[in-house]
């Protein structure tokens, strides 16, 4: 029985992962969590709280989730060798 060659590789788990999956987790806890927003006041031109903040979350959800994308995509191109 022929002996298996062990391969090196880069670990999965690494920092800039790690970082992508924090950018991916924020808006869920912070929209899960509703009772860290489920109030009236403070008003933002007339609307109430519980409405802007979640409104607040559609641009900074899709800008976390492009960090997260641009982050995973860098590491890829790394792994094969090409240029950041």
């Amino acid at each position: 029985m022929p002996e298996e060659k062990s391969v090196t590789r880069p670990p999965i788990v690494t920092a800039s992962r790690i970082v992508a999956g924090l950018c991916l987790v924020v808006p869920l806890v912070a929209l899960l969590w509703v009772d860290s927003y489920s109030r009236v006041t403070p008003r933002f031109i007339g609307i109430p709280f519980f409405y802007w903040y979640q409104m607040l979350w559609v641009p900074l959800a899709a800008a976390l989730t492009y960090t997260a994308y641009l982050l995973v995509r860098r590491e890829e191109r790394l792994r094969k060798g090409g240029e950041a």
